[in-house]
């Protein structure tokens, strides 16, 4: 597994995890919504900064 995907399936975990746990507390559904596409938005960005290939800036 890539170091990418492992990101991503850590970030859709948590998002699922937080998810339920909010649910259990009442919120309503649409902000669990928003809140898990906050995660997995973080998720991505933090996962393409983290496995970006050193040195390819400018190269074709």
């Amino acid at each position: 597994m890539s170091g990418f995907a492992a990101y991503i399936l850590g970030a859709i975990v948590l998002a699922i995890g937080l998810g339920i746990g909010a649910h259990l507390l009442g919120v309503p559904p649409v902000w669990i919504g928003v809140g898990a596409l906050v995660i997995l938005g973080a998720g991505i960005m933090s996962a393409a900064a983290k496995t970006k290939r050193r040195g390819s800036a400018g190269q074709s």
